[in-house]
């Protein structure tokens, strides 16, 4: 059963000295490509050493996460600029859009602008600076033609009304870890060239989400695990891994009443679309 993580933190302390083993059990997994979202600075330089350890399973993103946003975040935002547009290339890095032809400029081996986007669930005090933040990074996304991986922990109608903003006939990507109910989803869906990205909390009982999904086009839907968090069920609580995807194909499966190779094919299909991977 191919599919695809299209997001994953295995650059974090989590992973520390057992990468490879867990880039092994995900190959026996069936996984054929791993996306790796940058967190901020710091993360940068684990994740550029992950790609060039396991060059073509693992694909990086380039962003500022909501929660590293700090009062200096012009600074920050320098730095992953830099990265975006070059400054370290990644061997197979290719000019133009995806599918590499064309409008605008892939930089570095990037495959997406992430992880970006706004989140008031911790703490609101920088709101105004979390905002700014990611509308920076929606430019960005449209001057490189890239696609963005958003994050929008109780801020689903700020992330909508930046989009809206900045213009979402011009931008697309996925929200990372949907577990919304379907008023969230119709205004999320509303947004054209968006999908929604499905992780292990699919499998928890009392989420709804495996109800929600029903409504959800099919060609809007990509399958992640946010590893090392959001372990699946039965490994929920302990900490995740790729490995584990399949647990959350073979949940959407029962839920659109189809077998689980279907939905790694349709969600492997629409990773590659959104991701030119």
């Amino acid at each position: 059963m191919d599919c695809i993580d299209t997001h994953a933190h295995l650059f974090v302390e989590a992973f520390h000295g057992e990468v490879d083993a867990v880039v092994a059990r995900a190959k026996e997994a069936g996984l054929k490509k791993v996306l790796l979202p940058n967190i901020d600075e710091a993360s940068i330089e684990e994740l550029k050493q992950l790609v060039t350890r396991h060059p073509g399973f693992v694909h990086p993103m380039m962003g500022l996460h909501p929660t590293s946003v700090t009062k200096e975040w012009r600074k920050q935002l320098d730095r992953v600029y830099d990265e975006l547009t070059g400054c370290a290339p990644f061997a197979g890095a290719t000019r133009g859009g995806a599918d590499g032809g064309g409008g605008g400029w892939r930089a570095a081996g990037y495959v997406a602008v992430g992880e970006v986007g706004i989140d008031l669930y911790w703490d609101d005090s920088l709101r105004g600076e979390q905002i700014a933040a990611f509308e920076q990074q929606l430019e960005w996304s449209r001057e490189l033609d890239l696609p963005l991986s958003i994050h929008f922990r109780n801020a689903t109608r700020e992330v909508v009304e930046s989009i809206r903003r900045v213009d979402e006939n011009s931008l697309r990507g996925v929200f990372h870890s949907f577990g919304g109910d379907r008023e969230e989803l119709e205004l999320l869906l509303s947004l054209k060239h968006f999908m929604v990205g499905v992780n292990g909390v699919v499998t928890f009982k009392n989420s709804g989400l495996a109800d929600t999904l029903k409504y959800c086009p099919r060609d809007r839907v990509v399958v992640e695990t946010d590893s090392p968090y959001l372990a699946p069920v039965p490994y929920r609580g302990k900490r995740n891994e790729p490995a584990y995807l399949p647990y959350v194909i073979r949940a959407i499966a029962e839920t659109w009443g189809v077998d689980a190779a279907t939905v790694a094919e349709i969600t492997t299909r629409n990773a590659i679309a959104l991701f030119g991977i």
